[in-house]
């Protein structure tokens, strides 16, 4: 049997030619540039990124990002998908402890499947960061750099500067591909972005930690998107978690197919006339190169676009409508006193963009009612807020919830398009004693134009993380994250994951 130092010497095999083990994880000489084209502007910008190029700003919100997705992915780590995604992967492949699980103390298994469930854990309950256009950036890139920092050996662990360059390459490719269509401003309707795009910038972020040439970047680009995509008709089920499980890992699948040899397409994010590449994803795709670092007017998307961390585990279009609501439940409150009764309620105004995934009248999973306008919205109205505890079954089938349910109506403004970044919610309750409460939510709190503050990103990752973790575990992963980029290696990270 072999040893987990023969099993990491295994897989290090794979890509030890493409990365000089005695030299920085990032030092990488550059090669005869090839012709210029879309798709080898992003495998340049991909080799070539050092962590020179990380701003302050940038730094600060990808260690949030971080932060966040591992408190997420911890808590996770508790639910029916990821015990079934995580006995599928025991029961099926053989034993490989290489890569640490999120939650499971002692248990690990190979690069790619470690990847593959703990993107899982990260979205099993819609908990993990949104990004515009809409996307969840973190939770395809964060497992897969953390499966192969878990593999590399002892000596060669990356630096906390290094790993945070390889996951900004990861959202920074993600976030280019999105603004190459208009499509993809809105809420999807075709496919999960994550599917998408995360896979590919999984495929990008692993290439740049495996210091990967441009040709193999180009590679394993070009890879990820034979392995990309999955249906929004699995929205609000037990499978959409598989969608950033999957990129995550096969985005690390094509970085290793890539280290590996494998040729693909070089024209794979070109809009090539006839011949579809990434293009199939989306109807009105019109790419155009990155520019090069060196460019004066060149900087990353997060420094402009800053991302949303969500309060309670629910679709991002959710926290309107439950905002909004909250603020009639306080003016029912001040109006009647004491607790709310469905009794008093003749009638629920919703007005809300037209999605319909989210139009969910009578949800009967959790994972629906984290999908449905009306049951955040209900939920809101009853207690005031929505909550992790409010997805729970004796929640989510109370009888007084139901009462709700049935009085709620749906408008569709048309100056309300289902667009993360100008949407609003607003909820307008008629009572039976004729007066009428109404709410509304323009940019609700942990929205990138009202970001959470510190305290409030400190207090949801060790209430997540706590759900498996000891609260002194929690504060040195915090510790940990927050000081990543001053780590020598990332022993101090994985040490507090394992």
């Amino acid at each position: 049997m072999l040893s987990t130092v023969q099993k990491s010497t295994r897989y290090l095999s794979v890509f030890s030619t493409a990365r000089g083990l005695h030299k920085s994880a990032l030092d990488v000489a550059e090669r005869t540039a090839p012709e210029e084209t879309v798709t080898n502007s992003f495998a340049r910008f991909i080799q070539s990124v050092q962590p020179r190029h990380l701003s302050p700003t940038l730094l600060h919100r990808s260690k949030r990002m971080v932060l966040d997705s591992i408190g997420v992915g911890l808590l996770g780590s508790t639910t029916d998908v990821f015990e079934l995604a995580l006995q599928h992967c025991q029961h099926m492949y053989a034993p490989d402890d290489i890569s640490f699980i999120y939650g499971r103390q002692g248990l690990k298994l190979s690069p790619t499947l470690a990847a593959f469930v703990n993107g899982v854990a990260a979205h099993s309950m819609d908990f993990d960061d949104t990004w515009h256009p809409a996307t969840h950036p973190s939770g395809a890139v964060l497992p897969a750099l953390l499966a192969i920092s878990d593999m590399l050996p002892t000596n060669s662990k990356p630096s906390g500067l290094d790993f945070l360059t390889a996951f900004n390459v990861g959202i920074e490719i993600q976030g280019r591909l999105m603004r190459f269509s208009n499509e993809a401003q809105n809420i999807p309707k075709r496919f999960h972005p994550p599917s998408v795009v995360g896979t590919l910038g999984s495929a990008a972020a692993c290439a740049r930690l495996l210091s990967l040439d441009r040709n193999q970047c180009s590679n394993a680009l070009a890879i990820a998107a034979s392995l990309a995509g999955a249906p929004m008709a699995n929205a609000a089920t037990q499978s959409k978690p598989l969608h950033i499980g999957n990129a995550s890992r096969l985005g690390l699948e094509a970085a290793l197919l890539a280290s590996r040899g494998l040729e693909a397409s070089p024209l794979v994010l070109d809009a090539v006339p006839g011949v579809s590449g990434f293009s199939a994803f989306y109807e009105d795709y019109a790419p155009h190169p990155i520019s090069s670092l060196e460019d004066e007017e060149h900087s990353f998307l997060l420094e402009s676009q800053d991302i949303a961390f969500k309060r309670f585990p629910a679709h991002l279009g959710m926290h309107w409508v439950a905002d909004a609501a909250a603020i009639v439940h306080k003016a029912m409150v001040g109006l009647r006193g004491g607790s709310i009764s469905p009794d008093l309620v003749q009638d629920i105004l919703l007005r809300v963009p037209i999605s319909k995934y989210i139009n969910r009248p009578f949800p009967e999973s959790e994972h629906e009612a984290r999908h449905s306008f009306q049951f955040n919205a209900c939920t809101a109205l009853l207690d005031g807020e929505v909550t992790v505890q409010s997805f729970h079954s004796d929640a989510l089938h109370r009888p007084e919830l139901h009462v709700l349910l049935s009085r709620v109506r749906l408008e569709h403004p048309h100056d309300n398009p289902a667009n993360f970044n100008i949407m609003y919610g607003e909820v307008e309750v008629t009572l039976v004693s004729g007066d009428v409460l109404r709410g509304r939510c323009d940019t609700f709190y942990g929205h990138w134009r009202n970001p959470l503050s510190e305290e409030s990103l400190h207090k949801k990752f060790r209430n997540n993380a706590c759900a498996v973790l000891t609260s002194e575990r929690a504060e040195r992963l915090i510790d940990a994250v927050e000081g990543l980029e001053h780590l020598d290696d990332c022993k101090p990270l994985l040490a507090q994951l394992q």
